[in-house]
């Protein structure tokens, strides 16, 4: 993999702000997970464009004569192996208990990221109907987004949708869905409107299961968390070991004309 300079002016601003995430592979990590594997470019000729802590990679190819990103990596760590979920990414030190993956940098970088790969942000799921204030479910928009695990388990590398990680017991199958680009929120502070704004999902909904309005990713159907815990876990047999390294492969799937 050839690491290119930055080719993109939002992409440098998205890297520049990646200050104090973790490093995959530092000592301080328990020693029993599989290392982070190479990143798996989708054709030799691409090239990247890397943050200066190696958790983000954006992919460069060439479409119609134009360079263009066209998938983007995250790199995650491997957090919960069994039991019910709520999440598939949380933030590290947030939600792990119901989630089976972490990152420890702020996800608007994700956010950012999946708009230079041609993201169209939506809108987040709604509860209530804004005309009458009476209770009514409005699914999640936004652009549809493919999530793939790249990873090492038992000596091999695999790469296959994040879904099959995320199990029905009831119907004994992988979750069904596509997350969409809902894009969570930016939150002004009412006592210093000049401030930066929060993202809503750095409070660790980042790609959710059942509906949380503050996820960068949710899929676009009603699933409470009551249901999600009910019906949905982990899939032991298939996720490597706790604190093993992840490439998250996120590409967004091109508007139909």
């Amino acid at each position: 993999m050839t690491l290119k300079p930055l080719a993109f002016a939002t992409l440098a601003a998205l890297v520049a702000a990646a200050v104090g995430a973790y490093t995959p592979g530092r000592a301080a990590d328990p020693p029993k997970g599989e290392p982070l594997p190479p990143y798996p470019l989708m054709n030799p000729k691409n090239e990247t464009v890397v943050s200066k802590d190696k958790t983000i990679v954006a992919e460069v190819g060439t479409v119609d004569g134009a360079k263009k990103v066209l998938r983007i990596g995250v790199a995650a760590e491997v957090c919960l192996r069994e039991g019910p979920l709520e999440l598939f990414l949380c933030k590290k030190g947030t939600k792990e208990h119901e989630a089976i993956v972490r990152v420890d940098f702020d996800p608007e970088l994700i956010h950012f990221a999946l708009i230079t790969a041609g993201g169209k942000v939506g809108t987040p799921t709604g509860f209530i109907d804004p005309k009458t204030e009476d209770a009514k479910h409005t699914p999640a928009t936004g652009s549809k987004v493919n999530v793939l695990v790249h990873y090492t388990k038992d000596g091999k590398t695999h790469t296959h949708a994040a879904q099959e990680w995320i199990w029905d017991h009831k119907k004994k199958a992988p979750i069904p869905h596509q997350w969409v680009f809902a894009g969570s929120m930016f939150i002004k502070n009412p006592d210093n409107p000049n401030a930066k704004e929060f993202y809503g999902a750095n409070s660790g909904d980042i790609f959710a299961i059942s509906n949380f309005p503050y996820a960068t990713l949710e899929f676009p159907v009603p699933i409470s968390k009551d249901e999600a815990q009910l019906t949905y876990e982990a899939k032991t047999d298939k996720i490597p070991p706790l604190t093993s390294k992840v490439w998250l492969l996120l590409e967004v799937v091109p508007e139909k004309k």
